[in-house]
């Protein structure tokens, strides 16, 4: 695998860093990044690429959510998540636990921020709704759990840049919803 890594300038200078740092201290060169925080890390010719594909698989494990079928999308299309203040109470640990897992898998697997941050704004009184839509994000994460990003090496660079918007779409204060992502 090694022979996939590319040499370049940036590379000589590390590898120069590196030996005046062995000199220095007694330490040991592992070699390149594999893992770091729960973070798969492949370096290429290419680029980089990054994915959680572990850790997303030890959550489902962890929840019982392994064996459950998979969901194209993570919001049922129409619904709206509401406070839903008379709905039948859930256990608050579980819940918690499922959306703290949720949220450290956001470093990688931007496609489900905005479904972690709704579900997360029902941490104190959740109930079977958010907790229907926390596990709905799980069945998604089964079917998606391959993906990963690309950081490409030496493509000219190009700012890309997404929006979207609800206007007056919050069912609780008609508020706005927009979001962007660059």
């Amino acid at each position: 695998m090694d022979d996939l890594i590319y040499i370049g300038d940036d590379d000589v200078m590390m590898s120069k860093f590196k030996k005046s740092m062995l000199r220095e201290f007694d330490m040991s060169d592992l070699g390149g990044m594999r893992f770091f925080l729960s973070i798969e890390v492949l370096q290429t010719a290419n680029g980089t690429y990054i994915c959680q594909r572990k850790y997303a698989l030890d959550v489902l494990k962890r929840f019982g959510m392994e064996g459950s079928n998979v969901v194209c999308s993570l919001i049922v299309l129409s619904s709206k998540l509401h406070s839903d203040e008379g709905g039948v109470k859930v256990n608050e640990t579980y819940f918690k636990q499922i959306v703290r897992s949720l949220m450290y898998l956001t470093t990688t697997r931007l496609d489900i921020m905005f479904i972690v941050s709704l579900i997360s704004r029902c941490m104190s009184k959740p109930t079977k709704l958010y907790l229907q839509a926390a596990k709905r994000t799980l069945r998604y994460l089964k079917g998606t759990v391959s993906y990963e990003i690309l950081y490409k090496r030496g493509e000219a660079e190009e700012l890309l840049a997404f929006t979207d918007n609800d206007y007056v779409g919050d069912v609780e204060d008609r508020k706005s919803t927009s979001g962007y992502f660059f």
